[in-house]
């Protein structure tokens, strides 16, 4: 079977979601994100330009940590850097705002019902 391909950061975002569905595997993108952006303001405040070599350390070694130990899957940046940078920011607003568990949700019934409709199991 053929990975699907995404032509633009629309199409793509409920696969995203899809992936972190783990409420595990989103607490450590959440983490990961949130000491990325400390860190980041830091180095901007401080002038200590050393802490950005940090931010992969940070920012990839929680959400690798939530792919690969706890959701068990590959994670999107791999095939889609920028969007899964884009996607990870927008997924740590989503959750820290209350929104993202409803949005795993929607993700997830879009998918079943596609599914459906192709005539394809979820």
């Amino acid at each position: 079977m053929t990975e699907r391909r995404y032509h633009n950061f629309r199409e793509f975002w409920p696969f995203y979601v899809r992936e972190h569905a783990d409420p595990a595997n989103r607490r450590m993108h959440t983490i990961g994100t949130a000491i990325v952006i400390a860190l980041a303001l830091t180095a901007l405040v401080s002038g200590s330009g050393w802490l950005l070599l940090l931010l992969p350390v940070a920012g990839y070694g929680f959400a690798w940590f939530g792919h690969f130990v706890l959701q068990k899957n590959r994670p999107a940046t791999f095939t889609y850097p920028l969007w899964s940078l884009m996607a990870d920011f927008k997924m740590f607003f989503y959750t820290v705002t209350g929104r993202m568990t409803d949005e795993v949700r929607r993700a997830s019934d879009d998918h079943q019902d596609d599914a459906r409709h192709s005539g394809h199991g979820a």
